[in-house]
């Protein structure tokens, strides 16, 4: 294995977390932005209002994208072990 495998190897160990965290994170910033705009035009500031929508949003995410998140992570795992056959020969 060669520097440039190796630096493959963890750009598309990266990209592939990046793709995976997405759709959590983005949502996440978008309940917490709409939360937050919330609070501060009724002045209302209670912990539960900021953390259960988060988590009721994520939820529903990981329920919406769970089919295609285990399908990135099946390839991504194939390749890694096909590339972990190739050096074995």
């Amino acid at each position: 294995m060669d520097s440039t495998f190796a630096l493959y190897l963890g750009r598309h160990t990266l990209e592939t977390a990046l793709l995976l965290a997405a759709p959590i994170l983005l949502t996440c910033m978008a309940v917490g932005v709409t939360v937050t705009l919330f609070q501060a035009v009724t002045s209302i500031r209670d912990m539960s209002l900021t953390i259960v929508p988060k988590l009721l949003a994520v939820g529903a995410v990981i329920l919406i994208t769970g089919g295609w998140s285990l399908s990135v992570i099946l390839r991504f795992a194939g390749e890694i072990f096909g590339h972990i056959q190739n050096i074995g020969h």
